[in-house]
């Protein structure tokens, strides 16, 4: 088995470059594989290893001066669901192109047992803070779609409806939290009261039980799981290779799905010698698994869509 560690923390980073190196190193002594993105507003990344070694790596980030606080969210799987490990440097951590935001000035952390009867309240309006292929397969019921692509559309979406939700106090949700720190100092800087789902919709399936829960469909994740359900156990999506949509059940019986090839949204959309070689890529995929090997390219988790961020 697999723990998988999901983690973020906003702390100034002096010179991400030099500590690069010595967080792959740790990384790679205790088996890890994912993605960190590293920048001097903080760290982001998810992580897997085998059973009681990935904590190794988090106490190194802990031993940075303003990292003693970070935690991690906890899941585990019987496979690793990442083929190697990336740590990046990168501007943002979370990319909202919008200098100078305090992510301690944010909205006001509502816990997982207390969502329900935000939601409820006739004053909030709750907004789901992650992109359109992701909503495509799960959101809270009644939660507001931004339609966004990207993160980076978040304040052009907040300045065109801003007047409309004036006297609203602003519910945000996200997988786990990052892109609701830094949307909530936004919008909070703006005037606006805010609140959001602390430990994000991970943290929400987790602690809710299903009966009591009011989220619908399935919390896409950027890794090979593709997607979990309550109790962060995987859910049932997949990804189109042609477009990287996730897809559910539904979406698989299309007659223009070809599994690992293309799927109703992107059909027609290629051209012949992509689709040749995606499914020479598909063959090679099936081949491997028939000899008990892993295809260097991962068909669970090789692409992301377009606007990907760990979150």
């Amino acid at each position: 088995m697999h723990e998988i560690a999901a983690f973020y923390r906003f702390a100034p980073v002096t010179d991400p470059a030099a500590r690069r190196a010595p967080l792959l190193d740790a990384c790679r002594a205790a088996g890890a594989v994912g993605s960190i993105l590293l920048a001097p507003e903080g760290v982001n990344g998810t992580i897997a290893a085998p059973e009681g070694r990935i904590g190794a790596v988090l106490d190194h980030l802990r031993g940075w001066p303003g990292f003693d606080g970070l935690t991690a969210r906890m899941s585990r799987a019987e496979d690793a669901p990442f083929g190697r490990m990336k740590v990046r440097l990168k501007r943002e951590i979370v990319t909202l192109g919008q200098p100078g935001i305090d992510t301690h000035t944010g909205g006001t952390r509502i816990d997982p047992e207390d969502w329900n009867a935000v939601m409820a309240d006739p004053d909030t309006v709750t907004i789901d803070m992650r992109n359109a292929y992701e909503i495509a397969i799960g959101s809270f019921a009644g939660a507001v779609d931004p339609g966004t692509r990207s993160f980076g559309e978040i304040p052009d979406w907040w300045r065109a409806h801003r007047d409309g939700l004036a006297g609203k106090r602003i519910a945000m949700f996200c997988t786990g939290g990052i892109r609701c720190e830094k949307a909530g100092a936004l919008l909070v800087a703006d005037g606006a009261e805010v609140v959001q789902l602390s430990g994000g919709i991970l943290g929400y399936l987790e602690a809710v039980a299903p009966e009591r829960s009011l989220w619908r469909g399935e919390c896409f994740v950027f890794d090979d799981r593709v997607a979990l359900i309550h109790g962060l156990a995987p859910g049932r999506a997949t990804l189109c290779h042609g477009c990287r949509a996730p897809l559910m059940p539904g979406d698989r019986a299309h007659p223009a799905y070809e599994e690992g090839v293309r799927c109703h949204r992107c059909a027609g959309r290629r051209a012949d010698g992509d689709l040749d070689r995606l499914r020479e890529r598909r063959r090679q995929v099936t081949l491997a698994a028939e000899r008990n090997a892993r295809h260097l390219g991962r068909e669970a988790g090789e692409g992301r869509p377009a606007g990907f961020k760990p979150a």
